[in-house]
């Protein structure tokens, strides 16, 4: 149904916002005809994008097929346009698409730099919006989403801008910058460099775009991006400004790669949980397209692989589609979600991969390293006297230097769920076996901890170390709390990139887009 907006004009649905949109500007009035489109096709500025598909371009182009998409599940986000010169801005006109802001600020700044607000909006209800009366001086003018109105980002299919010129200066942009390259990359860094652009004033400084994303300025025509992750290829362009503030176009793509990390010839797996919730399907496509950048040998899950109840044909209609182009290098374990159809979707989903040894827990070997993968749920529900006895077995039988075990509960925990002491007999055995690490998932962040012992103290000696890794693509939980032994914690969507090689492991933390988030090791197997 159609509604009207707090500002008297007309708020469509978003399939009758695209058709209003392909609609000629019909105005009412002398102020009105005194307007022109200012924002068509101008340069813009983003917070995030959700992809190199939904760039901010894309929403001042005048295509209304085509739109910008910040980041999923974060406020604040915003997009902003250079309009070319100073103009007094009269109206916006925003078209959402289905991720729309339910509170926003129209804000308008003379230099890209300092912003204030012409407008503030709250209760947003989507569609198209259009704010009138600004009478605002300005030569940027920002969206800046406070509020999100679902659980995704924000996305706009168009941001038009309309005023009028004022003044004169300089409104030529300068060339666009080319000849763009890589001199040297290093395993977290790459170096870039480029030809000088021209412009009849001069050239002030430059902006470096990564997978669409602004990551940095330079005052000359190189810039090293760091804290990126190792082995890992990324897409880089490169534009101008001048002393006027026009922002050239955008150089021709060029793709650069970081160096590998740690030995070249390790085993590198893929550690995550919490993946495919039908809900935010772009999360999990994002973090799939991680691990094809990976290329792992294998991918290890610590369960809650599918929401809401693990259905085959729920892991049919949105894991499958994602992380399922790696089924056939998975190692997965099962989480409460999973339990939600007793097992039955997980288990007709992975096939014998989900009961390797006749049941959902086991255990296999690479190289130096022996992987225990648990069945945590039925443990914590107090079903735990088969699973143990299996537990003990298997640690005491095992003959390699290494251990790492998983699955989807953690003993220990600084997020919403916190410390679980039903997992506290599994715990003890693996300090009783002096395991390595043990992975989890189920409370949505990552978090990394020290060695702890069985009363989850600090024991570098003979604890054992841990991380949780629910970031797969389920909503994130930001209540983290800190406890005793915790290194690093964040809510990022990201994966784990875990390298093996003879007695050592290291694991990287990489973030969609591919940035480092937190790097741990090498630890030395006991």
């Amino acid at each position: 149904m159609n509604a009207r907006s707090r500002w008297g004009r007309r708020v469509v649905a978003p399939m009758a916002a695209l058709a209003l949109l392909a609609q000629p500007l019909v105005a009412s009035g002398t102020e009105e005809l005194a307007e022109s489109l200012l924002s068509h096709n101008k340069p813009t500025t983003t917070s995030s994008v959700e992809d190199e598909t939904t760039v901010g371009g894309l929403a001042v182009d005048g295509d209304v097929a085509t739109r910008w998409a910040s980041a999923e599940g974060i406020d604040p986000q915003w997009i902003a346009v250079d309009l070319g010169g100073p103009a007094t801005v009269s109206r916006v006109k925003l078209a959402w698409e289905a991720a729309y802001a339910a509170d926003y600020q129209i804000q308008v700044s003379a230099d890209g730099k300092a912003w204030q607000d012409a407008k503030k909006v709250t209760g947003a209800d989507g569609g198209v919006d259009e704010i009138t009366g600004l009478a605002a001086s300005a030569r940027y003018v920002r969206v800046l989403g406070t509020k999100r109105g679902t659980i995704y980002g924000y996305s706009l299919y168009e941001l038009e801008v309309y005023g009028e010129r004022t003044g004169g200066g300089d409104i030529e942009p300068p060339s666009a910058p080319a000849g763009l390259r890589s001199p040297s990359s290093t395993s977290d860094s790459i170096t870039l460099a480029w030809d000088p652009a021209r412009d009849n004033v001069g050239v002030t400084g430059y902006e470096i775009l990564r997978n669409g994303n602004v990551i940095g300025t330079s005052a000359t025509p190189s810039y090293t991006d760091t804290g990126l992750v190792s082995a890992t290829t990324f897409t880089y362009t490169v534009r101008a400004r001048d002393a006027a503030g026009n922002l050239s176009a955008q150089s021709a793509a060029f793709q650069a790669s970081t160096q590998p990390g740690g030995s070249p010839n390790g085993t590198v797996i893929v550690v995550a949980g919490d993946i495919a919730s039908p809900e935010l399907p772009d999360n999990h496509r994002n973090t799939a397209k991680l691990v094809e950048g990976i290329k792992p040998q294998y991918v290890v899950t610590v369960g809650d692989n599918q929401y809401h109840s693990g259905t085959i044909s729920e892991y049919r209609a949105h894991y499958d589609k994602t992380w399922g182009k790696f089924k056939a290098i998975t190692k997965p374990s099962p989480g409460n979600h999973e339990w939600r159809d007793k097992l039955n979707g997980y288990k007709q989903y992975f096939g014998s991969a989900a009961t390797p040894q006749g049941k959902p827990y086991y255990s296999f070997d690479v190289g130096e390293f022996h992987f225990v993968a648990l069945d945590t749920d039925p443990i914590v529900k107090g079903t735990k006297t088969e699973q143990l006895a299996w537990l003990k077995q298997d640690l005491a039988a095992n003959k390699k230097a290494c251990v790492i075990g998983y699955g989807h509960h953690p003993r220990f925990n600084s997020g919403q769920y916190g410390d679980d002491k039903a997992m506290t007999e599994v715990w003890d055995e693996f300090v009783k076996a002096r395991a390595d690490v043990v992975f989890s998932g189920h409370d949505h962040h990552y978090e990394r901890l020290k060695p702890l012992n069985s009363y989850g103290k600090i024991d570098e000696a003979n604890g054992v170390r841990s991380a949780i890794v629910g970031i797969g693509g389920d909503n994130l939980y930001s209540q983290i709390k800190k406890r005793e032994g915790v290194e690093q914690a964040f809510a990022k969507h990201g994966v784990m990139k875990l390298t093996l090689s003879g007695k050592t492991y290291s694991w990287e933390i990489v973030g969609v887009g591919g940035t480092l988030l937190d790097k741990a090791g090498p630890y030395t197997c006991r």
